[in-house]
């Protein structure tokens, strides 16, 4: 048995084989980062849509158990949810009527306009409303608009200008 060995027998990395690793390395974190960004920002959409989308279906079923009148108020930046107080089924701000809840909104929804709900959860639009949300460039996230039907509201995706239901 030989206990001297040689340079040949010896084993381990060299230099030019670590500087290849960490290149390699580096390359897929730079890529990975740019992607995990993008995500950030899609989620982030996302996450903002579901909120508002949230707050609207309570706003339905705190229609239908208090048995009263209660209306979204949906300006470009921000929301405020309101409750008929005074029973004259019509949406007056600051007129009698109790604000619930307000919120801004981190990306503008582009459309102004009320959103009403009656004792039986149905809005009093005979039409769908769409509300698309205002995305940054390059962002293309799952859901980016809310559309409210007169019995049921759902997120779905932009499309040629209407909101096509998921």
């Amino acid at each position: 048995m030989n206990i001297f060995r040689t340079a040949k027998e010896e084993s381990g990395v060299t230099l030019t084989e670590l500087l290849i690793i960490m290149s390699i390395v580096g390359i897929l974190a730079v890529a990975l980062g740019f992607s995990f960004s993008g995500w950030m920002g899609n989620y982030r959409i996302e996450s903002g849509l579901k909120e508002m989308y949230a707050d609207i279906m309570d706003v339905r079923t705190r229609a239908m158990t208090q048995n009263r009148m209660h209306f979204i108020v949906i300006n470009s930046g921000n929301y405020a949810v309101y409750e008929d107080a005074n029973d004259n089924n019509t949406a007056n701000p600051g007129a009698g009527d109790t604000l619930i809840q307000t919120k801004t909104l981190q990306y503008n929804s582009g459309w102004t306009g009320t959103i009403t709900f009656n004792t039986k959860g149905l809005t009093t639009s005979s039409t769908a409303i769409s509300i698309p949300i205002t995305l940054p460039s390059g962002a293309s996230p799952d859901f980016d608009c809310i559309v409210v039907y007169q019995s049921r509201v759902g997120m779905g995706k932009m499309s040629g200008g209407v909101c096509v239901y998921k």
